[in-house]
């Protein structure tokens, strides 16, 4: 069973060597790998992420640059359809001419410029003149229109120098399904009739420009329109920010919503072009290096753990050789121990053999002890034979004293019976101060009687002390040396006084008005000099201070002030504690 000390050391139970060898080993190959991890993924990190940033801010700058050259050739094209004084009056004398082969003659022309100009501009796909109040609206077209045509179908996308632009969406053109913008400008004409030039850009431009390919990662494209709202997702999956942060001065931003990187791309023309990656494609270089470093950190620490058990191999073979010297020593503590030829074990097993000698003889010695402790028992019964023919025959006494009527008899034999229970009793040697002033009243009425009442005795205690724990047999010493010195004369008197003094302190004062004494005399008694003999028990003031040394240690404190003629007083300063406190 272990100590209370071996507990406290080892509240968890010992632990094992191998495990605590692994334990470091594990940490002396870790701690280097885990330092050079952090470096390199701060290092990395930052080089990845800058550089895939950068990849993606260019591709998408490259991106939006197309997406404004878009928008710049819808407007460019439309001026030359709406604002040209030329195709403009064309269109005018269309309108008002009445006879079928001169609009013929004006549509062929019309259809001329408009070919001219798509020619010219490979940028272009579906161009048609647009009346709206018209029953049939396609004045004039360079390409077959849906009959599902309808300008105020169209979602507003942004509008830039006049001319509203339209999109993404599919194209009007009756035999295609891509994506494409348009543009719709008023054009200028003679009159009261709203005609407007309705351009779209070239069949497959817009997906040639948003090409997620180009990024190297997978990409997901956003176009918002002037209004803030979400005029084209590529992926459903992606996230559609439902705030603007605040740009300043920046064209190109980057932030992290909902496990996407965005990167968006505020164009001057009014819309913005977002690319969301989600993080964790754009961690995957990183996730590639961090697989690398847990495969590699799995590799250390299976080494250090046969490294480890390469060393338990080395260190077990000579620690179960001193276990099996431990075990035979409790079948052979005499036998000498045999040695290792490994130096540290050897010398353990050195000191071993000194503490085997050691026990060998500290058991001879307890043997030799055990033997007069045997005797000491013996001794001891024959010493308490005395002590209960002295009570049974006082109380013979006592009882012979009460049949015949002798009652000061009975009660110098009561109060003498009382004294020897207490003095001799088997009690604790720790009693509380009610108990010990008891004792003491009962002693100081046997010696008023025996010295014929000639001093009179007061005690004065404070009620809250009674309680308080003291060592047994503590104040009888005192007031016996206060009787001694002071009832040699008449009117003697001894008093003793108990009162706290301060904090948990208390302070005990045993006074006589006796003849007193000199200092010397006073520090006789305080070594119990032989020659200060004193009648009773002969208890010297030496045992009150052995007592107080025993227990309190310098927290006690004893003192004697005394004068020839004037008394002498005795003062016991001591803290006022409970049993617990004492042992």
């Amino acid at each position: 069973m272990r100590t209370p000390w071996q507990r406290a050391r080892h509240p968890r139970g010992p632990k094992s060597l191998r495990r605590t060898l692994v334990f470091y080993l594990m940490i002396a190959c870790m701690l280097p790998l885990a330092l050079v991890g952090i470096v390199t993924y701060t290092s990395i990190y930052d080089i990845l992420t800058n550089k895939i940033k950068s990849g993606i801010s260019a591709s998408l700058k490259q991106e939006a640059g197309a997406l404004e050259n878009l928008i710049s050739n819808l407007d460019f094209a439309s001026k030359q359809f709406a604002l040209d004084d030329q195709l403009a009056g064309e269109v005018s004398a269309f309108l008002k001419e009445t006879q079928v082969y001169k609009k013929s003659e004006i549509m062929t022309r019309i259809s001329q410029k408009m070919n001219l100009v798509n020619f010219t501009n490979p940028y272009l796909g579906l161009t048609a003149y647009v009346m709206p109040e018209a029953e049939d609206p396609i004045l004039f077209a360079n390409l077959s229109v849906t009959p599902e045509f309808d300008l105020a179908a169209f979602r507003p996308f942004v509008k830039y120098n006049g001319a509203g632009y339209n999109g993404p969406h599919r194209t009007m053109y009756n035999y295609g399904a891509n994506i494409v913008f348009s543009s719709v400008r008023p054009v200028r004409i003679d009159g009261d009739r709203k005609i407007y030039v309705y351009l779209e850009s070239n069949y497959n431009l817009f997906r040639k420009i948003l090409n997620p390919q180009a990024y190297g990662v997978e990409v997901s494209h956003l176009l918002i329109n002037e209004q803030g709202e979400v005029a084209y997702v590529e992926n459903d999956e992606a996230p559609i920010p439902t705030s603007q942060p605040s740009w300043r001065d920046a064209s190109m931003l980057h932030e992290e919503y909902k496990g996407y990187h965005l990167f968006r791309y505020k164009s001057e023309q009014g819309w913005e072009l977002i690319t969301a990656v989600q993080k964790s494609t754009f961690n995957s270089e990183l996730r590639s290096w961090f697989t690398k470093m847990v495969m590699i950190t799995f590799a250390m620490l299976l080494f250090a753990g046969m490294i480890a058990m390469l060393i338990w191999r080395k260190v077990y073979r000579p620690l179960r050789k001193v276990n099996a010297e431990i075990v035979r020593m409790a079948e052979n503590r005499t036998a000498p121990v045999t040695y290792t030829r490994i130096e540290e074990f050897d010398l353990l097993l050195s000191n071993f053999q000194e503490m085997k000698t050691k026990v060998n003889d500290l058991i001879d010695a307890a043997e030799r002890n055990e033997q007069q402790r045997s005797q000491l028992e013996i001794e001891k019964l024959l010493s308490q034979i005395n002590p209960h023919f002295l009570h049974n025959t006082l109380n013979s006494v006592q009882w012979l004293a009460r049949m015949n009527g002798q009652k000061e008899i009975d009660k110098l034999v009561t109060l003498l019976v009382k004294v020897l229970h207490y003095n001799l009793g088997k009690q604790s040697l720790i009693v509380t101060l009610r108990e010990e002033l008891e004792a003491l009243h009962h002693y100081m009425e046997l010696q008023r009687v025996r010295y014929d009442y000639e001093f009179e005795f007061d005690v004065c205690a404070d009620e809250s002390l009674l309680g308080s724990a003291i060592p047994r047999f503590l104040l009888q010493p005192l007031v016996e040396n206060a009787i001694y010195h002071g009832t040699s004369e008449q009117a003697g008197r001894v008093a003793v006084t108990i009162r706290g003094a301060g904090q948990d302190r208390m302070e005990v004062v045993v006074r006589d008005n006796g003849s007193g004494m000199t200092e010397e005399e006073a520090k006789r008694l305080l070594q119990d000099d032989p020659r200060e003999a004193r009648r009773g028990l002969g208890i010297g003031l030496s045992y009150v201070s052995r007592l107080l040394e025993r227990y309190y240690g310098a927290e006690a404190r004893m003192t004697i002030e005394s004068r020839p003629g004037f008394g002498t007083e005795v003062v016991i300063a001591l803290p006022a504690r409970g049993k617990e406190h004492l042992t």
